[in-house]
């Protein structure tokens, strides 16, 4: 699966809560506090599992949570990082 031009990303980022950054998209998390984070960290892990897709996750701040997603051995973004970032939508909204 080849990367997505940088323009087809950011037109089917518009409106969303992530970003293009560095050859990644990224979304930044405020939470309730470092207990709702690691739920959050946890609930995306397990997304992550069944996907065989994995973001990268940083809890900082105790209660912050960035997630950022490429496709690694295709050097930059894909469709998959595309339907992950929904999938981490879905959950957070629960």
């Amino acid at each position: 699966m080849a990367p997505l031009e940088h323009h087809d990303v950011a037109a089917r980022l518009e409106g969303r809560d992530w970003r293009l950054e560095e050859g990644a998209i990224v979304r930044d998390l405020e939470l309730d506090g470092f207990t709702a984070a690691i739920a959050a960290v946890n609930a995306i892990a397990q997304l992550a599992e069944e996907a065989n897709h994995h973001p990268d996750l940083l809890v900082h701040g105790y209660k912050h949570l960035r997630v950022k997603l490429t496709t690694h051995s295709e050097g930059g973004v894909t469709d998959n990082d595309l339907d992950m970032a929904e999938r981490i939508d879905a959950v957070m909204r629960r």
